[in-house]
């Protein structure tokens, strides 16, 4: 891949509790240049006051599309030549840093607990993984997205 094109990344966030982490999506798709932004399952959506505050407008101007079954946009996703990428902690991840991202990524990000279900890991192209140093085994899920995504920017430029 020529690694002075930047990817185009869209992002899915599953089954996510808090409207604060949703506003936080909103407002680091903004700075990542993340072309779409995908709610689903039971992912709230605006207008809301909670995420509005979090979001700081940018739910204003991302794209964004909500849907109860992300298997959906997956399809559409792969027909368009996406790869499917899960942001987990799994024994097969490859660590962030490692990865060479394609020209263009749906990144999915899950619930804030219990993160990406096997069900759509299983749909997955890749697993990508944060390494940790702590003791914490996990990073707050709008945290991580955004580390990814920084992660995959940077990969891409030279």
């Amino acid at each position: 891949m020529n690694t002075h094109v930047r990817p185009k990344i869209s992002v899915i966030a599953h089954n996510i509790r808090s409207l604060w982490n949703v506003g936080a999506f909103f407002r680091t798709c903004d700075c990542f240049g993340v072309e779409k932004l995908y709610l689903t399952g039971y992912t709230a959506i605006p207008p809301r006051r909670e995420i509005s505050k979090t979001a700081l407008g940018a739910e204003g101007w991302i794209p964004w599309e909500h849907a109860d079954d992300p298997k959906l946009i997956l399809q559409k996703l792969k027909k368009a030549k996406y790869r499917i990428v899960g942001l987990e902690l799994t024994e097969d991840a490859v660590e962030l840093r490692s990865y060479v991202p394609p020209e263009k990524i749906c990144l999915i990000v899950g619930h804030e607990v219990l993160g990406v279900s096997k069900e759509l890991l299983n749909l997955c192209d890749d697993v990508v993984q944060i390494p940790l140093l702590g003791k914490k085994e996990s990073l707050n899920v709008s945290i991580a997205m955004g580390i990814a995504l920084y992660g995959l920017r940077v990969a891409t430029s030279s």
